[in-house]
């Protein structure tokens, strides 16, 4: 008796992201730095000159289809294997299987996704294997794996980086899909461009969100006369996310992130948090906007508020470990700090002013007092001759001229009186006066 197939099993009730999942090289969209032409992982798929592997790159940017098609393409049999729910009694099951396999001249592909989900031992179960060439492996990992794989298992594959989709590429694969039959392509769908690039930005980089989006807007679309059509109405409420005018790369990329930047400069917590809810809605990587942040804590606020860049670094920190949409409270605690935080912008001009004279003065040479002298030459030539080390003194402090002789008494840093700057400024004229009255 035929079997019959469940509602999920038939093809064409699949989700779309699997329908149209790649089956050649051809159809990859993405990763052009590894597999454009001439490019290292495209030349030894093509020269069947695969060897275990690492690919580390976060969701939904071909990890399991890429290592699909190197078994299509390599004709090696090819096993699917899952670090959460498999065992080392599963793990060795699989080795018998592929050496098995080896006998009769095919080579097996062992693909095990989320790798870093194994402990030490479960690593440890597939070393021998890969060492023998009995089985090629694949792992995928979002994680570091200099952090996650073992180092033994790490040593005996090339780890191969593949980085979040760009917009285009995911715009090109949601026009794919309308047209591919095992997509809508059997369908009449009329879709703005504007929306596939609203989708494209809301998927961040992940292009089964992106394909979920578009399956979503697709269904939940007007029918009429056998044509389904998608308004931005449905799409926003797909994504359930208000359509905002953004571009990561245009101008209004810099727009926003200016808006922030100087609300926070002008100490207006309220503006500085609607602009940073503007850009994490509209889909801006979270760790960009921590990184400007963390810039703003010394160049705006310095040593005003030492603090400032710990509040920074931190939040940076947990934008990392947790992502979108979590982390959007520890940015908001640190725009928020930044915005009451006394303000200075004293490390910035003073950089500024010395990286003019460095570089208008890049052969003027060290002073042979503050040289070190690892040689006997060195010490014949005065390197380091008459150097004060400053703890020996009772007063923490010399004399002794570090800057070059054209730049004597050049001043950088000039501190404000704002927040606990103000202590630094008192400290550093008592510094000077000191020089002045001690001075040779």
């Amino acid at each position: 008796m035929e079997e019959q197939l469940s509602l999920f099993q038939r093809p064409e009730a699949a989700p779309l992201a699997a329908r149209l999942r790649p089956e050649t090289l051809e159809e990859f969209v993405g990763q052009s730095q590894l597999l454009g032409e001439g490019k290292v992982l495209r030349r030894l798929i093509e020269n069947d000159n695969i060897s275990s592997m690492i690919f580390w790159g976060p969701p939904g940017v071909g990890k399991t289809t890429l290592a699909r098609i190197i078994a299509n393409r390599t004709k090696a049999a090819f096993i699917n294997f899952s670090a959460v729910t498999s065992g080392i009694k599963e793990i060795r099951a699989v080795m018998q299987k592929a050496e098995q396999n080896l006998r009769y001249g095919e080579r097996t592909i062992v693909f095990v996704d989320e790798i870093h989900r194994f402990n030490k031992a479960q690593q440890d179960a597939f070393l021998p294997f890969v060492e023998k060439g009995s089985i090629i492996l694949i792992g995928a990992t979002t994680e570091n794996p200099s952090f996650e794989v073992n180092g033994a298992l790490l040593s005996r594959c090339r780890v191969f980086v593949l980085q979040s989709l760009g917009e285009e590429d995911l715009v090109k694969l949601l026009t794919r899909a309308l047209r591919d039959p095992r997509g809508f392509g059997n369908q009449q769908i009329r879709i703005d461009p504007d929306l596939l690039r609203l989708i494209a930005v809301f998927a961040n980089g992940d292009a089964r969100t992106a394909l979920s989006v578009l399956e979503m807007a697709v269904l939940n679309g007007d029918m009429e006369d056998g044509v389904t059509t998608v308004t931005k109405e449905t799409v926003e409420q797909c994504t359930s996310k208000k359509s905002l005018l953004y571009d990561k790369k245009g101008e209004e990329h810099y727009n926003l992130i200016s808006a922030l930047h100087k609300s926070m400069r002008n100490s207006d917590p309220d503006a500085a948090v609607y602009w940073l809810a503007r850009m994490l809605e509209a889909g801006e990587d979270p760790l960009y906007i921590a990184r400007r942040v963390t810039r703003f804590a010394s160049e705006d606020v310095g040593l005003s508020d030492p603090r400032a860049l710990e509040i920074a670094v931190a939040a940076y920190q947990a934008c990392h470990f947790i992502g979108m949409p979590e982390c959007s409270v520890h940015l908001t605690e640190a725009v928020v700090y930044m915005s009451l935080a006394p303000k200075s912008n004293a490390l910035y001009m003073a950089y500024e002013k010395a990286k003019k004279d460095a570089l208008s003065q890049l052969s003027e040479p060290v002073p042979l007092v503050i040289r070190n002298a690892p040689t006997k030459l060195m010490e014949e030539l005065n390197y380091g001759k008459g150097y004060q080390y400053a703890h020996d003194t009772a007063d923490k402090l010399t004399n002794m001229q570090c800057l070059p002789d054209s730049l004597l008494g050049r001043e950088y840093y000039r501190p404000t009186e704002q927040g606990v700057e103000a202590r630094y400024k008192e400290r550093l004229q008592q510094i000077k006066e000191w020089k002045k009255r001690h001075r040779g």
